[in-house]
């Protein structure tokens, strides 16, 4: 189990990831396709992959060498977006590359130039890196992201009914909120003091069974989170709701659960401010958005027969 300390400090800086992580992305969606008992939400996302990606090739071998600790391969400033987490693991320093690899014991005698702290091999595995996630994550991002904004929309209202108790108390059933300490399932005792630090929530879409985070107590706390299966979309499937309303109608609607202006809304759907305007009109004048003024800020809501609407979806 992993014993997430909190002091008050904690609780004021903990967060909630806008979208997905690039690089732990490319971790999670290896190991999904290693599963034995892949669930329905991967199975045709694992074919797709499969048919397309040599699981003898170098990336697939050092994905499946280094998932295990995958702190090397999961630097911070991916949360900012796929280059800049590759940029960081090119500029990793040679020691602690080679303190990284040395917990994993004896290498095949190919991965020594990386276990050496080479820089031409950091830079040889970001390209694989980039590689796996032209294969594994990209061609589904917009699913990923849609299920994000569902898991955002979730999160949100738990911030908003409970506060920062809310929210931690909301990411069971892999996870036990008992003030000042957050128990997660984890397969080893250990515990993550924040120390005022603050602890970032990440959502994963390929995420799964039991949240995942760091080895490296100094590094950045964070903590990433599979998705419910109720907001996990599987893409393959035409959603009823899609088919009615259109993909991005649909998306906006369930962004706005928590009540958002236009920019916030463009943001979590992925679109421009401009777009979101015309497809909160549609929906405003279909009855299942309110649109309010306080001030300068413009907020979208859900109306009750907007609420029903999805309620009735995930039924």
């Amino acid at each position: 189990m992993l014993r997430v300390i909190f002091t008050t400090d904690d609780l004021v800086r903990t967060t909630v990831a806008p979208s997905a992580d690039p690089l732990w992305e490319v971790v999670l969606g290896g190991c999904r396709l290693r599963d034995r008992d892949r669930p329905s939400a991967f199975h045709e996302w694992a074919l797709e992959v499969r048919a397309t990606l040599d699981s003898r090739s170098p990336a697939v071998r050092v994905l499946h060498l280094l998932a295990p600790a995958p702190d090397l391969l999961t630097p911070p400033e991916a949360a900012d977006g796929l280059e800049e987490g590759l940029a960081a693991l090119r500029a990793t320093p040679g020691s602690r590359v080679r303190a990284e690899l040395r917990r994993f014991g004896p290498m095949p005698e190919w991965m020594k130039p990386l276990c050496n702290g080479d820089r031409r091999a950091l830079g040889v595995l970001a390209d694989m890196i980039r590689q796996l996630h032209s294969r594994l994550v990209a061609p589904y991002s917009e699913v990923i992201r849609e299920s994000v904004n569902a898991d955002r929309a979730r999160r949100a209202r738990d911030l908003v009914d409970g506060g920062v108790h809310g929210l931690l108390a909301g990411l069971g059933p892999y996870a036990r909120w008992q003030p000042p300490v957050l128990e997660v399932d984890h397969p080893q005792d250990r515990e993550l003091l924040l120390r005022g630090r603050g602890l970032r929530l990440v959502p994963s879409y390929f995420g799964r069974g039991r949240p995942c985070t760091l080895d490296d107590p100094a590094a950045p706390p964070v903590l990433v989170y599979p998705l419910e299966d109720t907001d996990r979309w599987r893409g393959a499937e035409t959603r009823s709701l899609d088919a009615l309303l259109g993909p991005t109608r649909s998306a906006v609607l369930e962004c706005a659960r928590t009540g958002a202006g236009t920019t916030e809304l463009a943001r979590r759907v992925g679109t421009s401010p401009a777009s979101v305007s015309r497809h909160t009109g549609v929906l405003r004048a279909a009855g299942l958005l309110r649109t309010s003024r306080y001030g300068t800020q413009t907020v979208h809501s859900l109306t009750v027969l907007g609420e029903s609407l999805l309620a009735g979806r995930q039924r």
